[in-house]
């Protein structure tokens, strides 16, 4: 049965519309506008129409961050990523863990990837939760008045290459470097960061798991379900993908079907700077991998 982990107000989340100009060389966005609540934002993420692939400007409804997040279990390379049923596209995907960026954040997205790793993926062993460090920073632990997480152990979430083309937000550049995207169907910037997270070497029969939020009688509810662990590894080998898509419960890999997978619009081909497709599916997104 699902646990109900936390409750919280929606209406405390403000983020801006963008100004984003775009050249062969790189991108710059920063914030315009009045500040726009969640349901606002969702108003605003209307398909927009570019011609020039590699030099525009353009006012698009927001900021979103993804992190292709490599894990290492038992000696091999895994992306982790999420099952979502996006009510507002009417679809299930699978996804790279992401989110949306607040006004606050919109010159330091990365603050947003270090949260949203701390809410969306969970990381359980025997002995309690694992909560995790960037640098000299810790993770937040979102659940602590509900999980308990371990003091003797954590994860270690590190930079991994960056984007050849700089982002900036103003004069500000982004030194992660992430990969950058416009997204036409939903009129926002999204930005993709590199890491790796790196397990304490005592970790044992580790699970993988995702909580879910859902809007209900607006209040967003965050959820634990078991039954549906809804994070999945996706092995590489040599830092590619390959076919093999699996779940991590107590230590052991299972193996997961595969058929009428679709994948999320971070998968899909990129035109310039601009992503067309609102998703992919899988047998697609193998073929242009050549695998």
């Amino acid at each position: 049965m699902p646990r109900t982990l936390i409750r919280k107000d929606p209406s405390s989340f403000k983020t801006l519309q963008l100004h984003v100009e775009a050249s062969p060389e790189g991108l710059i966005y920063q914030g315009r506008g009045m500040p726009l609540n969640f349901a606002q934002m969702l108003a605003k993420r209307q398909p927009v129409a570019i011609a020039d692939t590699q030099r525009f400007a353009v006012e698009l409804a927001n900021l979103g961050v993804s992190v292709r997040l490599t894990l290492n279990w038992q000696g091999r390379d895994y992306w982790v990523l999420v099952r979502q049923r996006r009510a507002d596209r009417g679809d299930v995907v699978l996804k790279l863990i992401s989110g949306y960026v607040p006004a606050h954040e919109l010159n330091l997205p990365l603050l947003t990837v270090i949260q949203e790793v701390a809410e969306e993926c969970l990381l359980e062993t025997p002995e309690g939760w694992l909560s995790g460090r960037f640098g000299d920073t810790w993770l937040p632990t979102p659940y602590q008045n509900s999980l308990p997480y371990r003091e003797s152990a954590h994860f270690t979430l590190s930079p991994l290459k960056g984007a050849t083309r700089p982002v900036q937000c103003g004069t500000l550049k982004l030194l992660e470097r992430p990969h950058a995207y416009v997204h036409l169907p939903t009129a926002s910037l999204q930005l993709v960061y590199d890491m790796r997270l790196e397990l304490h070497q005592e970790t044992r029969d580790l699970s993988l798991l995702h909580v879910d939020e859902c809007l209900e009688q607006g209040t967003l509810v965050a959820r634990l379900n078991r039954a549906r662990p809804d994070l999945f590894l996706l092995a590489l080998d040599q830092g590619r993908p390959t076919a093999n898509l699996l779940t991590l419960t107590q230590g052991q890999l299972t193996p997961v079907s595969t058929r009428g997978l679709w994948l999320a619009e971070s998968f899909a081909p990129q035109d310039g700077w601009l992503v067309h497709d609102e998703r992919i599916r899988w047998k697609d997104w193998l073929s242009l991998q050549g695998i």
